[in-house]
């Protein structure tokens, strides 16, 4: 025994026996009882300060009974005995019985230091587990908890959630903190700790009760599928998971369903996803739910597998060209909630830009037949422009997906590749380009440019000079009408401004030396054939080479000034102020997507991103550090790109004879005045002295030598290439009469989600509620994130956790719905009590809603107890 146990003893000794005698006593007898014989070798040290200390030997009762009856009648005593008599053999009862009780043995001293009740149902659960509370930390670590322990399964939950090293004894993170630490026993170091000091009989009866595993020699792998499956009958039909009835208990279903709920939002879920794989191949549960349709899948999240094999089915589907738009619409709303969505994100996101594909091309099954060119360019603005965006958006999609390999999934995606391709390129590009090019081709010919459409090389004059107030003007080479649509939506969405999305017609070639210019100040635009062969672009007699361009702003206003993206974002705040300071116009050079196209252009996509992400950082620097109101962003030319290598059908000779070329590209073809290319369509000159110039149909490119450049293109008459955006972003300050009188307009927020559903009573422990999204997302109202659930009045959960992706765009209420479906947890509800449900902003950008609710369950599962 150790010291400061036997100090702890005495001290309490001492301040019993100091205490005030009992009404008619004249001392006090203390018998302390030790059956363990804990303290047997220390009894002799003990020395009190008014007691005598007496031992019982076995063989000294008549000579203690004396001692005490007769011989000193007025000491106080404390007689040690290690030995319980039964009544008729006990010399001492009649002592006993007028004298007090104490226990000092190291249970005793144990149950104390944790605040333990030294009950005798508690005691016997500390001695049968001696070999875990004998070391200090343990009993160290008990008494921390901070749980009332007033039975044994309580003392049990305490002692294994020492061993587990977790602060809580909540049944279901016990068994969570086991399983993650590994379904073999023999490597799970925690499993171990508890088999070592003997209470795997108490974790097994702990897991038998509330999940209804039960094996005569219990295991880890089959504890990890037997939780589940029983979970998976939750949102599962039985029969689809027959054969497998030996790992489900029915009864259970409730309890195993929580369990992996709770897991799954735990944020410790690498485990989990591990132990679902492992019993995904040991059960051949792909080829099981291989054989059941997508919608007795969409609603089971556990396994991972579910995923690949919704996504094996509806890739199938659309590589033999049957696209189900509703059907995967639904399915990506459903599955993006899930746990395991961000493994297989891609594919999700590929299948759904696919069906808005599928979608465009339905609407538009009619084909493409307006005649007049400034109509299909106003469609084009207007509508057909979402192709793009859609073929885009699915490219992004598929290329991260080749960067995250499933063998289950890659080939069939590679074919849905394919599918879009042919709808992009053949139908789309194919069709609409046929159509465009019979509409434009007279006015090109004849004016080099579209009639009744806003012209670039007006740019300036119109916008510009036009300001009263400073404006700037940033200039992203090559970025394409779709994608500034996408950047003036987020612009809209995300900061306080007036923000119009319009467009001009692209100077013809469209390339970068011909736009750049034509968005200079000019009132004449002539060519010259340089020395070294290639033709330079001049606005009234002076080169517009990017050297010169900062001239050409000052000549015409001198408070002028021509700077470059890159530069200004290097520098410090201070430095890139002093650069604007006085200025009326500033143009900003950008060039992320034209110089990737022409460096790697399979990233060309991921650069129209970072344009995005780029630019509207340019619009913060410019709104927050230059105090600039007045921007337009605009571009010197858009792009054509397709992923797939081009066959020759979709290359065309240029058939002149060199001696008749000037200059020569994939989508365009300047020649000496007089030259008859075949197959090219003539376009005007902008200023018809010395040159002809003509462009291919359609996606059709030039063949030239070399083989790159191919896919990402620009210089011809496509939409795609000519259409070039002009965002015009008003900024509106917050101290202006403006902002004031339209604040709700300017202020930006998340979109709000409500409860839709007006009965507020719950009579069932599976149910489905509807919500809807008060506004549709645009311009001051973002996306947002809800997560919804139930409380009980101390806000504690009583429900799984769902999420509501609130981010819809449409202006039908209806299609701003959701349907969301709940499960409470096992456990007793009173339909006195009120009960909440909690509608919160993940981002915690917004106080919670809080609606009162009432749960009336007859006959829902009180706490759990085992070995009581």
């Amino acid at each position: 025994m150790a010291l400061p146990d036997s100090e702890k003893v005495i001290q309490e000794l001492n301040r019993r026996f100091a205490q005030p005698l009992p009404e008619f006593y004249s001392r006090r007898i203390i018998f302390w009882y030790d059956e363990d014989r804990e303290f047997e070798d220390k009894i002799s040290e003990i020395e009190l300060v008014d007691a005598k200390v007496v031992a019982l030997t076995g063989t000294n009762n008549f000579e203690i009974k004396k001692l005490l009856s007769h011989d000193d009648k007025s000491s106080n005593y404390l007689l040690y005995c290690p030995v319980n008599y039964p009544d008729l053999e006990n010399w001492l009862l009649p002592i006993q019985l007028y004298s007090e009780e104490f226990r000092a043995d190291l249970v005793s001293i144990w149950l104390d230091e944790m605040g333990i009740a030294n009950t005798a149902n508690l005691r016997k659960a500390v001695k049968d587990y001696r070999t875990f509370f004998k070391t200090k930390a343990h009993r160290t670590k008990v008494a921390a908890l901070g749980v009332d322990i007033d039975k044994p399964a309580q003392l049990y939950k305490a002692l294994i959630a020492v061993l587990c090293g977790v602060k809580d004894t909540n049944v279901n993170l016990l068994i969570r903190t086991v399983l993650r630490a590994g379904t073999d026993a023999e490597k799970n170091a925690i499993y171990q700790s508890i088999a070592d000091c003997g209470a795997d009989k108490i974790f097994w009866a702990m897991v038998q009760q509330v999940s209804g595993y039960y094996d005569e020699e219990p295991d880890l792998r089959k504890l990890s599928c037997h939780i589940l499956l029983t979970a998976a009958t939750r949102t599962m039909r039985m029969d689809n998971l027959a054969g497998l009835d030996s790992f489900i208990s029915a009864a259970h279903e409730s309890y195993c369903y929580d369990f992996v709920s709770e897991w799954m939002h735990s944020g410790e879920t690498k485990e989990l996803y591990d132990i679902a794989r492992d019993i995904e191949d040991e059960l051949r549960l792909y080829n099981r739910f291989m054989n059941l349709p997508v919608e007795e899948l969409v609603d089971t999240e556990m396994f991972p597998c579910v995923n690949e094999c919704i996504l094996s089915k509806i890739m199938t589907d659309i590589s033999n060209r049957i696209i189900n738009v509703d059907l995967i619409n639904s399915v990506v709303e459903k599955r993006r909630t899930c746990l395991w969505y961000d493994h297989v994100q891609n594919f999700y996101e590929g299948i759904l830009e696919m069906a808005h594909m599928q979608e465009f091309y339905l609407a538009h099954s009619a084909g493409f037949h307006t005649v007049e060119a400034h109509k299909v360019f106003k469609e084009y603005t207007e509508d057909y422009y979402q192709m793009d965006t859609y073929y885009r958006h699915f490219q992004l999609a598929f290329i991260k997906s080749l960067n995250t390999s499933n063998p289950l999934l890659d080939d069939l995606f590679k074919h849905v590749a394919d599918n879009a391709e042919g709808l992009y390129v053949t139908w789309f590009l194919g069709e609409l380009g046929d159509n465009w090019a019979t509409a434009c081709a007279d006015n090109l010919a004849q004016y080099g440019r579209i009639l009744e459409v806003p012209q670039q090389r007006d740019f300036y004059r119109a916008k510009v000079k036009s300001e009263d107030n400073r404006v700037f003007v940033i200039i992203s080479d090559a970025m394409r009408y779709e994608v500034a649509v996408s950047l003036a939506d987020e612009l809209r969405r995300e900061t306080q401004a007036n923000v119009k999305t319009d467009a001009c017609a692209c100077i013809f070639p469209t390339v970068t030396k011909f736009g750049m210019a034509a968005l200079l100040p000019n009132k004449e635009l002539t060519a010259e054939l340089k020395s070294n062969g290639e033709i330079g672009v001049l606005a009234d007699g002076t080169s517009t080479d990017a050297g010169y361009r900062d001239a050409i702003l000052k000549k015409e206003n001198p408070q002028s000034v021509a700077l470059r993206f890159k530069d200004i974002i290097k520098m410090k705040r201070a430095e890139r102020s002093a650069l604007v300071k006085g200025m009326d116009v500033v143009y900003i050079y950008h060039n992320r997507i034209d110089e990737t196209g022409h460096n790697d252009e399979t990233q060309i996509f991921d650069a129209c991103e970072d344009t995005i992400a780029e630019l509207k950082n340019m619009v913060k620097i410019i709104v927050n550090e230059f105090s600039g109101t007045r921007i337009y962003i605009t571009s010197d030319h858009g792009f054509l790109y397709t992923y797939k290598p081009l066959s020759e059908d979709s290359k065309v000779d240029k058939t002149t004879k060199s001696a008749e070329d000037v200059e020569v590209d994939r989508r365009y073809l300047i020649t000496k005045k007089g030259a008859q290319p075949k197959y090219l369509l003539p376009v005007k000159f902008m200023d018809d002295t010395q040159f002809d110039c003509f462009a291919p149909q359609g996606n059709v490119r030039i063949k030239k030598p070399g083989g790159s450049g191919l896919n990402f293109v620009h210089g011809g008459i496509s939409l795609q290439e000519m259409v070039v955006p002009i965002i015009d972003y008003h900024y509106v300050r917050t101290d202006s009469a403006r902002y004031r009188k339209n604040k709700k307009k300017y202020d930006t927020k998340p979109v709000a989600v409500d409860l839709l559903s007006a009965n507020h009573k719950v009579s069932n422990m599976i149910f489905s509620l509807n919500f809807y999204q008060r506004e549709a997302v645009g311009d001051n109202r973002e996306a947002a994130t809800y997560l919804v659930y139930f409380t009980d009045s101390e806000n504690k959960k009583v429900s799984d956790e769902q999420t509501i992706i609130a981010d819809k765009i449409s202006d039908n209420v209806q299609e701003r719905t959701f349907r969301v479906g709940f499960n409470l947890k096992s456990q007793k509800y009173n339909n006195k009590e009120s009960y909440y449900l909690i509608i919160a902003d993940k981002s915690g950008l917004t106080l919670p809603q809080r609606i009162e609710f009432t749960i009336d369950i007859a006959f829902a599962v009180d706490d759990f107890d085992f070995l009581s």
